[in-house]
């Protein structure tokens, strides 16, 4: 295999990186636009798609998605359980019956998603010790 198709598939495999002229694209959901919008002047954060959505990650983690209309954010647990007893949101499970601890699905704007997608980011950064 040459150099040039290497470099291709390398970028091809990696989450590209959309900046704030992106947002406005087909690509983003326009209830999740203003979350990428937040984080577009950030290095360190990237936006693509994560399994079937659309998400932001930090350091290569993800921190925040769109799925299937609700925004998902991975919070401490702590902060979950207070949003789900608050009735903000529900503890989020991605398809195979087992809820996740340290994620939270809020549909509607009940939560400013921006907010929580800022937290997550902070929350993710320092779990990886970056």
């Amino acid at each position: 295999m040459t150099k040039r198709r290497q470099s291709a598939r390398a970028t091809s495999s990696r989450t590209v990186r959309k900046t704030a002229p992106r947002v406005a694209g087909a690509d983003v959901d326009p209830g999740f636009a203003p979350v990428v919008k937040a984080f577009a002047a950030d290095a360190k954060v990237t936006y693509g798609k994560m399994f079937a959505s659309m998400g932001l990650k930090v350091d290569g983690k993800i921190f925040a998605m769109h799925v299937k209309g609700a925004f998902v954010a991975k919070l401490p647990r702590e902060r979950v359980d207070e949003l789900v007893r608050l009735k903000r949101g529900t503890h989020f499970d991605p398809g195979h019956g087992r809820l996740m601890k340290e994620w939270v699905s809020v549909n509607g704007d009940e939560v400013s998603w921006v907010g929580l997608a800022k937290e997550a980011r902070r929350f993710v950064a320092a779990s990886s010790g970056k």
